[in-house]
């Protein structure tokens, strides 16, 4: 976010808190800053992610955690001291979780990765969640590489390069015919924390469905290799997919990723070796 509207979304945030009888001290660590401002508010120790209310799908996130948790799945838990909902202040949408303490070693082993992984997709396989096809963030993706006001410094040949992996990707994902389920979406090890009672996964605003080697595409390579019965040729089509998708993003004009276009250009050359 913009300084001042960050300096805004953090007030917001302490001002929900604050309403909520729990204490918070003036200085709020920021723990990440995108589209949406994740916060760690002491002395209560809660985690806020905050973002406008224009931009943000929060209500979906909070009704999926409870949905997930319920099923057995290695998901970050809201708050239990306060209403399990969206509180609005400001022009931000607020939803409050629990904080979880980071274990050692903060990165997780790709077998209990693997085994976190599988253990989230059987709990979704008991959800019913009206969610988005993976097909949608494709299409999403395309309309991006047609609007050139949005991607104004793609050039040509890039962007055909993207539109021909996006296609390409689709076609062998169908013609593998690999059966679908709810997803995470971008289990990427961002959306993983190591923590004191295992993995545990974040960010579920991103769920779709799709099968689970799309999933597996988000995840280091050697994840794959821990997880049952994947299917390698639907796991290459989906992660050329993942691949170019990511990559249209960091074209995007308001992209707020950071070092997002430098990672645009070296994953252009992947996706340029990836097809020959």
């Amino acid at each position: 976010m913009r300084s001042s509207e960050a300096s805004r979304a953090v007030g917001a945030a302490r001002a929900v808190a604050l309403s909520l009888a729990l204490d918070v001290d003036d200085d709020v660590t920021v723990l990440h800053d995108s589209n949406k401002l994740t916060l760690r508010l002491l002395p209560c120790d809660v985690l806020a992610r905050v973002a406008p209310v224009d931009d943000q799908i929060a209500e979906f996130e909070v009704e999926l955690a409870q949905k997930l948790a319920e099923a057995g799945c290695p998901v970050a838990a809201l708050d239990p001291r306060v209403e399990p909902r969206t509180y609005e202040r400001d022009g931000f949408v607020v939803t409050l979780w629990t904080y979880y303490e980071s274990a050692a070693p903060r990165d997780v082993a790709p077998v209990d990765y693997a085994h976190a992984l599988a253990r989230l997709h059987a709990g979704m396989r008991k959800v019913d969640a009206g969610t988005p096809h993976f097909t949608d963030r494709v299409a999403h993706a395309e309309r991006l590489l047609a609007d050139r006001e949005r991607t104004p410094e793609l050039g040509d040949a890039d962007r055909e390069l993207l539109r021909d992996a996006l296609r390409s990707a689709v076609r062998a994902i169908g013609e593998c015919g690999g059966g679908e389920q709810l997803l995470h979406g971008e289990p990427h090890p961002g959306n993983v924390l190591a923590t004191l009672h295992g993995p545990v996964f974040i960010d579920l605003e991103t769920c779709c469905r799709g099968p689970v080697e799309l999933d597996l595409a988000h995840a280091p390579e050697d994840v794959a290799v821990h997880y049952p019965g994947v299917d390698e040729e639907l796991l290459r089509a989906c992660r050329l997919l993942v691949l170019a998708v990511v990559t249209t993003w960091r074209w995007d004009r308001y992209d707020q990723y950071p070092g997002g276009r430098a990672m645009g250009l070296e994953w252009l050359g992947r996706i340029r070796a990836a097809l020959g």
